[in-house]
């Protein structure tokens, strides 16, 4: 005896939608524009404050630091956490463990080489966290989650020098019929193989299992990858390594936008709790707070009215809490969204926690509509494109070449204003 009608015209549609949705997350990396802004805003969130803290490095984590090297090695002893800064107290050790920290953060920014600087740059964040555990905040927390989700995503598919690079030598097997030489990939991936080895023997990656595996997995998988791009781009082994990167990107960003998720909506449930936050005079203590007071006079305007205190106060709960349960309706999360945001550049300003807020505001990018993020990318290529025409024209070069080096980038950009920030 056959099925229904509509019983059968039922099954027929779930079995679509899980193939089409099968599809969607295998096929290619979703949540591009959104991961490539928190690469951004992450790398750039931590080499800002490094660069601030650059003086005052030894004595937050380096050898002149409150937390001993000692007592950092006991701790570490205890809880397995990862950090290179306890394979020797040698100064110049940590000296090159900040500066390559450094360098880590800035060409993750600008998206060279996402795979192997991403890697970097999270055992740099670890390293230093890790180190002296008692110096962070919120947004080292923040930072050290997303240097971690980073790993995994496909964050340089858009406004990177690794999607310049791609483009091109698209261009040039489509004129030539071969791909540019690279050496700076495998060179590089030779140097990290060379520190992974030893550090692996030596027991130098922690005391948990996952970190090894997981450095051990993106190397070997990075490596087959270029081989396999290389010589057999076609070959089936080939679309099976997509399908996996594809499936460890969405699901890296699904986790980051959980993460998020999750940090508005405890922090909201733990301020409901709180009576200040009750009556609405929880924003009125830090404001008063030599600490947290950069602006003075601006912090003592908004303390002496009991109304805006009152309202920023309910307003900062209302929002943390009602976040998660707006993702469905796509005006709502974007209205609040843009008052969280609005929320961390008050706390940047008012309380000066600059870092913090520039940690939250990149975590919050996850959320951003992909025809505001594709709009504002053609605004600053525009903008970019204005104001080297203007150097040019100061200099006074001649008129014709000022039109060909503009056709040039015109070329790079793909034609019209849908080019990226960075080509």
């Amino acid at each position: 005896m056959s099925a229904p009608a509509p019983v059968r015209e039922s099954a027929g549609t779930a079995d679509r939608s899980l193939t089409s949705a099968v599809q969607r997350v295998t096929a290619a990396p979703l949540g591009a524009y959104q991961s490539a802004v928190v690469r951004i805003g992450i790398a750039a969130t931590c080499l800002l404050f490094l660069l601030r803290e650059l003086p005052h490095r030894h004595e937050l984590y380096g050898p002149d630091g409150p937390w001993s090297w000692d007592m950092a090695r006991r701790l570490i002893t205890n809880n397995d956490a990862f950090t290179v800064l306890m394979w020797s107290d040698s100064t110049i050790w940590f000296e090159t463990v900040y500066a390559l920290t450094l360098v880590s953060a800035a060409l993750l920014m600008i998206g060279w080489r996402t795979r192997a600087t991403s890697v970097l740059f999270m055992a740099g964040v670890l390293s230093l966290q890790n180190r002296s555990i008692f110096m962070g905040d919120g947004g080292d927390n923040v930072i050290h989650l997303m240097a971690v989700y980073l790993v995994l995503t496909r964050c340089a598919q858009v406004w990177s020098l690794d999607a310049r690079r791609v483009s091109r030598d698209a261009a040039r097997l489509a004129e030539r019929g071969r791909p540019a030489r690279d050496v700076a990939g495998p060179a590089l991936w030779a140097v990290l193989g060379c520190f992974l080895l030893p550090a692996t023997v030596m027991g130098g990656l922690g005391g948990t299992w996952w970190m090894p595996c997981l450095l051990w997995a993106l190397w070997l998988g990075n490596g087959a990858w270029w081989v396999l791009s290389r010589y057999a781009p076609d070959r089936e082994l080939r679309v099976l390594f997509d399908v996996l990167a594809n499936l460890a990107h969405n699901a890296a960003l699904l986790v980051i936008m959980a993460e998020v998720c999750l940090i508005y909506a405890t922090a909201g449930w733990y301020k409901i709790q709180g009576s200040r936050w009750q009556d609405g005079t929880a924003i009125y203590y830090p404001l008063n707070l030599d600490y947290f007071a950069p602006w003075p006079e601006l912090s003592g305007l908004i303390a002496s009215s009991a109304l805006a205190v009152m309202i920023l106060t309910y307003v900062t709960v209302i929002v943390q809490v009602a976040f998660p349960f707006t993702l469905f309706n796509r005006r709502v999360k974007n209205v609040l969204l843009v008052v969280m945001i609005g929320e961390h550049a008050g706390i940047a300003v008012l309380l000066g926690l600059p870092f913090f807020s520039m940690a939250m505001i990149a975590a919050d990018a996850v959320f951003l509509p992909t025809v505001f993020l594709v709009w504002l990318g053609r605004r600053v290529a525009q903008g970019r494109q204005r104001l080297f025409s203007r150097r040019e024209g100061r200099l006074g070069l001649p008129r014709q070449r000022r039109e060909s080096k503009d056709d040039e980038e015109a070329t790079r950009g793909g034609g019209g204003g849908g080019h990226t920030l960075v080509g």
